[in-house]
């Protein structure tokens, strides 16, 4: 069954929302706990196979490798999460995607191992050893292990994303227009989109475009913001502004589109970009290219 939402304080105040801003802190948290629990498996693996093959292994060198490993890993992980959400693998796109992924996975294994070797060379000088890397004999073998954690990282990121999004509520143009629901149809005059349709944990709800506030491009997808809610569109944002009214969304910057009767006010910057302040306190920003335009627009 199709229902038309109705946003409310309660809605917009909902866990979801409040707790959006955590999203990445959250995840990086997860992982460092992750890495961090491997890291002691591995020490204690390490030293119980010195001790079962009669090898004297003082605790400080296995902690030494797994902590500089978990370090370096940890220092990249950002940007590879930000990949997977700039330039995700979908049914589509895996193919042509898949070898920059496999070119980004040796950056990973030559930055990874650079990393820790750095941070290893100063506790050893510390502890009265030297430590020396081969790497003509050993990167081949971290580039092994490195692969496995990077396939892991980029399958948990893009799981995570699908999970994220379904929690969220993925929307679509309602098409083809259903003339049973409501008293118009589907889409406006010159094939203007009047709603769109969002699916959410198995429900489905009707966003009028003119409850959106404003858009946003991110990666492959435009964020629809509805009442403090962001409903992501798999389209780019010029894909989208072709379809919306341009006498009531307008272009501010590269990355958004704002609906002009949601703005309170334009503030102007020293740099000579702009501000838009929303009603609802919102504030999105407007480059130069685009501040004259909207100058004309409240004249």
């Amino acid at each position: 069954m199709i229902n038309t939402p109705a946003p409310s304080v309660a809605q917009q105040n909902e866990f979801w929302n409040r707790h959006r801003p955590w999203r990445r802190p959250v995840e990086i948290l997860i992982w460092a706990m992750a890495f961090g629990l491997s890291a002691a498996a591995n020490v204690a693996v390490t030293l119980v196979d010195a001790q079962r093959y009669g090898e004297v292994l003082l605790m400080w060198k296995p902690l030494t490798w797994e902590v500089s490993s978990a370090i370096a890993s940890l220092l990249l992980l950002p940007c590879l999460l930000w990949t997977c959400e700039r330039w995700p693998l979908h049914a589509d796109t895996w193919r042509r995607r898949l070898p920059g992924y496999v070119g980004l996975s040796l950056a990973w294994c030559l930055l990874h191992v650079a990393g820790m070797v750095l941070m290893r060379i100063p506790v050893y000088a510390v502890m009265g050893d030297s430590y020396e890397f081969h790497w003509a004999r050993e990167l081949p073998y971290e580039y092994l292990k490195d692969a496995r954690t990077f396939a892991a990282i980029v399958f948990a990121a893009h799981g995570c994303n699908w999970l994220w999004r379904r929690l969220q509520g993925e929307v679509r143009l309602l098409d083809p227009p259903d003339p049973g629901i409501g008293s118009t149809p589907g889409a406006g005059g010159g094939g203007r989109p009047e709603r769109f349709l969002v699916r959410k944990l198995g429900r489905e709800f009707l966003v009028e475009t003119a409850d959106i506030e404003w858009l946003q491009a991110s990666g492959n997808y435009v964020n629809l913001h509805v009442a403090g809610r962001a409903y992501p569109l798999r389209t780019t944002l010029a894909g989208v502004e072709a379809l919306l009214d341009p006498e009531r969304f307008v272009r501010i910057h590269r990355s958004y589109l704002v609906n002009l009767r949601c703005i309170e006010s334009m503030e102007r910057l020293d740099t000579g970009d702009a501000r838009i302040h929303l009603r609802d306190g919102t504030v999105v920003p407007c480059s130069r290219n685009h501040r004259e335009a909207m100058r004309s627009r409240f004249a």
